[in-house]
């Protein structure tokens, strides 16, 4: 029976490792656990519509922050915010031994800005990777830098899709999260950094610029990155005619007041609104029309997948936990572990695991973040603020393990989508998933850190990204964990 009720995961992620998307597999896999609820449990179909609708309601706000995170992406994108990043860096000058680090750096800064590693990915491959070739960078070295720096603010940017579901389920502030991992997220860039620019050092010391670059991509490079990300043309035109170095402004707003601590939404509202005016100073935008057709873009990309896609996979959790379908995993969990420590380490694993049989960050993050929340909620004894912090870290665990991991699972569509678009701008290299795997140094130190660290209890030694320790929190019933 157990077996059964789990089942519905299975076929989830069988749908979506031959090849169905999710918008269409977590329907499919919706509808097989109704069956299955019905088969087990002989709930009544109005008892199933219940517990998913109620499910799906707890998401609300998360719907409302996503659609504004898309917009201000769409903004960003489209004013210069994300064109003078790259211009501000592209003018300290680049050659082979700095290509590489420094589309890292830019990367992950522009990851920050507009909340999404594939949109970052695609506008700066054409230029770091025709870059890499008029320099005489490492290929590989370069093209795993700039996929390992694009995922930096996938997981702890503001606007971030998968931080701000991670840190809904888990029902924790999005900028808490921010500020728990703050510190161990930069410390991961700049060891990685480190490790990428130690690995250039033999390379040769030719200059080249962004404009020589971006001449050089065919037409057909341009045809096919205009069909796939449109805005990412927009910005590479940006990087070549320039833009003011003031378009930065909006994404320094942004990063302050949410330092402050400002709402997630008053967040976005604020960088939306600063980057339209200082969009319209600098003719990056023509009139409020123009912009409102931006914000039409975001809203309608946010509603016409990741939400869509987001109300189904919550009402299969809601189905899946009326049934109690998690119950024999956690309790075999339960029964293995002897701490607070080895159960959280237990739920980083669950996370990377559940990602490689997903082979979706997000579909991981909503399937296996309700299993380690339901398994620290029941199993942890512990004050609210210290029961917050153990929320934040599986917060951390779905967003980190899911977009850095992605990128070391050779199967996933991260992986599929990177190989897809750096053969499209690049048609001089035929590029395969372990291309890119082999040298993605960020995901390698941030997957490995963040087990090891929960492990060890070393990060303690990492400023906010400590957890409490026994005895402020135990395990129930006299030290052994337990399961409902």
């Amino acid at each position: 029976m157990g077996l059964l009720k789990i089942s519905p995961v299975f076929v989830m992620a069988g749908l979506m490792i031959s090849g169905f998307d999710a918008l269409l597999a977590a329907p499919l896999a919706t509808v097989y656990a109704a069956i299955i609820a019905i088969i087990t449990e002989r709930l009544k179909f109005n008892e199933i519509v219940d517990c998913a609708v109620e499910n799906v309601k707890e998401m609300q706000l998360v719907f409302f922050i996503l659609m504004a995170a898309y917009a201000m992406a769409e903004a960003f994108m489209a004013t210069g915010v994300g064109a003078s990043i790259i211009n501000v860096a592209l003018s300290l000058g680049m050659t082979a031994k700095t290509v590489a680090v420094t589309g890292f750096v830019v990367t992950a800064v522009l990851s920050v800005a507009t909340g999404t590693s594939w949109g970052t990915f695609a506008a700066c491959a054409p230029i770091f990777l025709w870059l890499n070739h008029i320099v005489g960078g490492n290929l590989y070295i370069t093209t795993a830098a700039i996929a390992g720096g694009a995922c930096f603010g996938d997981n702890i940017g503001l606007i971030s899709d998968t931080t701000v579901v991670s840190s809904g389920i888990q029902k924790v502030e999005v900028i808490h999260r921010i500020r728990h991992q703050g510190v161990w997220s930069v410390l991961c860039l700049v060891v990685a950094g480190a490790i990428i620019f130690g690995l250039s050092m033999g390379l040769p010391s030719t200059a080249g610029n962004a404009a020589d670059a971006i001449n050089q991509i065919p037409q057909q490079v341009w045809d096919n990155l205009n069909e796939a990300r449109p805005s990412a043309v927009a910005l590479l035109n940006q990087v070549k005619e320039g833009v003011p170095t003031y378009m930065i402004i909006p994404l320094l707003v942004v990063l302050a007041v949410a330092i402050k601590g400002l709402p997630t939404l008053a967040c976005l509202g604020l960088g939306i609104i600063v980057s339209l005016v200082l969009g319209l100073v600098a003719g990056t935008i023509e009139s409020t029309s123009a912009f409102l057709d931006l914000m039409y873009t975001g809203f309608s990309d946010a509603g016409g997948w990741v939400i869509v896609m987001m109300m189904w996979v919550g009402a299969f959790g809601g189905i899946m936990g009326r049934i109690k379908a998690f119950a024999p995993l956690s309790n075999f969990i339960a029964s293995i572990v002897t701490s607070v420590r080895q159960l959280m380490f237990a739920n980083g694993l669950l996370s990377i695991i559940g990602n490689a049989a997903l082979s979706d960050e997000m579909a991981q993050i909503v399937t296996i973040g309700p299993i380690i929340k339901n398994l620290t909620d029941e199993n942890v004894e512990a004050s609210e603020e210290d029961m917050y912090k153990l929320r934040l870290r599986n917060a951390t665990f779905g967003d980190a393990l899911g977009v850095f991991g992605s990128q070391l699972i050779p199967w996933h569509v991260y992986i599929g989508f990177y190989v897809g678009i750096a053969s499209a701008v690049y048609p001089l290299h035929e590029f395969v998933a372990m291309d890119i795997i082999k040298y993605n140094v960020m995901a390698m130190v941030a997957v490995s850190s963040i087990l090891i660290l929960t492990l060890t209890g070393l990060d303690r030694m990492i400023p906010l990204f400590g957890l409490p320790s026994e005895p402020q929190v135990k395990l129930k019933k006299h030290g052994k964990a337990t399961a409902k």
